[in-house]
């Protein structure tokens, strides 16, 4: 009952949303050729289904976003779960840490290509970065703040390295660390169709810079909305992702 109700309020949200498009199509004075009506956006993404351009695309920017996102949380927790039990070590590390985290990722896009070329990895590259410092610092975070007395019980029975990481550290530490992958998701999401606008010739990103190239509002605004669909979906399996990991665990989700 609760995943048709939340179905509902999905369908019903885009909905209002195209509801407020064509209204602002309508009353607009733009061109059509510049701000496309919902109807037109829909028979150029219909277009792109056809000729297999979006799918092949989608395919190129799933590719990478799994490769970034997947190896980066990876490093990130696991780094994180390391830390977290060095407070005296991180203490140092912590200042270069919040000095490269509020450096937007696609800052660093002329040094990934000078190194790296065009193509694939230097959006592999940027989504890493976008996904490594919200996922370390929520874990760092997270091992600090365990209870006390997960450890005196594991001391009890006892449970040593590296059983005390996997089997006590971890889960009880990952409802927050799963509040660090979820923003993380969004984030690398973003930042991936930013690399590709500049530093690929593929992908969702490299769509939306053909697309104005060629003055195609119409394809353009059907790409943006495939991409907000796609990172809707993400969410959710996430979502769903963590709280069977919760429940299997003992969570309350």
């Amino acid at each position: 009952m609760k995943k048709l109700l939340a179905a509902k309020n999905v369908v019903v949200s885009l909905a209002i949303l195209i509801a407020v498009w064509e209204i602002l199509f309508l009353i607009s004075d733009f061109s059509s050729t510049l701000f496309p009506s919902p109807m037109q956006s829909f028979k150029a993404l219909l277009g792109m289904c056809a000729d297999g351009s979006l799918l092949k695309n989608i395919g190129t920017s799933m590719y990478r976003f799994a490769a970034g996102y997947i190896s980066s949380i990876t490093v990130a927790v696991i780094l994180g779960l390391i830390l977290g039990q060095l407070p005296g070590v991180f203490k140092y590390i912590n200042p270069t840490v919040q000095l490269l985290r509020p450096i937007s990722p696609t800052a660093w896009m002329p040094f990934i290509v000078l190194l790296f070329g065009i193509g694939d990895v230097p959006a592999i590259v940027i989504i890493f970065i976008a996904a490594f410092f919200p996922v370390l610092l929520s874990t760092v975070a997270a091992v600090g703040n365990i209870d006390p007395i997960y450890f005196k019980v594991s001391k009890n029975f006892g449970i040593k390295q590296p059983q005390l990481m996997w089997k006590v550290i971890f889960p009880a530490a990952f409802p927050q660390i799963a509040n660090g992958i979820h923003l993380a998701l969004g984030t690398a999401w973003i930042f991936l169709v930013a690399g590709e606008m500049v530093g690929a010739q593929s992908g969702l990103g490299y769509q939306i810079i053909d697309a104005r190239n060629n003055i195609r509002a119409d394809i353009l605004l059907a790409t943006i909305i495939v991409i907000g669909l796609i990172g809707l979906l993400l969410d959710t399996l996430l979502k769903l992702l963590e709280n069977r990991i919760l429940k299997a665990w003992g969570g309350s989700k």
